[in-house]
Formats: C-alpha cells, sequence, structure tokens
C-alpha cells in the first residue's frame, strides 16, 4: 500500500510510504477522500515527509482533498513537504490556498484550534 488512512475523531489523515504521488495513485486518494467525507469526515491531513516526487496528478488530489473539505466546513493541513514538493507547490502557486505546516504534530494542532473557532462561532 502507498499510504495509510488513520481515522482520528477530528480528522482522517494520509500517511504516504511512496515517494511518488502521481497518476498511479493519484485517483484512489480522491477516491478515499469522498468515502471518508461520506463517513463524516471533513478534516484532512496529508503526510507528504516520504513524498519526493509529485506530479498534476498527486497536486489534483491534493486539491480535491482540499475542495472536499472545505465545501463541509473542514480543512485540509499537508504537512512535511519535502523540498522538491514544497517547490511545485509554490511554482504552482497553491501556497497561499493550502495550510501548510512543517510537522505532523502541528497539522493535528491546526485542526484542534479550527475545530475549536467553529466551536465558538457556532455558539456566538
Amino acid at each position: 500500500m502507498e499510504y495509510e488512512i488513520i481515522k482520528e475523531e477530528k480528522f482522517a489523515a494520509f500517511k504516504f510510504s511512496t515517494e511518488k504521488l502521481t497518476a498511479i495513485i493519484a485517483p484512489s486518494v480522491k477516491a478515499d477522500i469522498i468515502v471518508l467525507n461520506e463517513e463524516g469526515y471533513s478534516n484532512f491531513i496529508l503526510d507528504l515527509s516520504n513524498v519526493q516526487y509529485c506530479d498534476s496528478s498527486g497536486l489534483s488530489a491534493i486539491l480535491v482533498a482540499n475542495r472536499v473539505a472545505k465545501e463541509n466546513r473542514g480543512i485540509l493541513v499537508v504537512c512535511s513537504l519535502q523540498p522538491s514538493v514544497d517547490k511545485l507547490i509554490k511554482i504552482s502557486q497553491l501556497d497561499g490556498i493550502l495550510n501548510i505546516v512543517p510537522s505532523y504534530n502541528e497539522a493535528m494542532d491546526y485542526i484542534f484550534m479550527e475545530e475549536l473557532e467553529k466551536g465558538l462561532d457556532d455558539i456566538f
């Protein structure tokens, strides 16, 4: 398997074991995002710590995750970008659209803070 899905109470995380996020696995990632959303998940973490290369299909999977999250009052957090993937995201000007943090722990914190703020907004 190219990635593992970790289901937590507030989010689902994708931990990639493959070095390439390409057209070979991007359709599976998109499908799993949709299935997870149907299960009630709207917050996602993509841990790209092992991903050294990403093509347009990989970027498309990331954008699908971002869109599904936003459409359902959730967020996508991308973490642990390797230099080549970080460069591609910047060249594609997606760094202003995506929530990117340095580590998995920071991604979890980001989601918990967003959930806290969302809860406060619902109260007030």
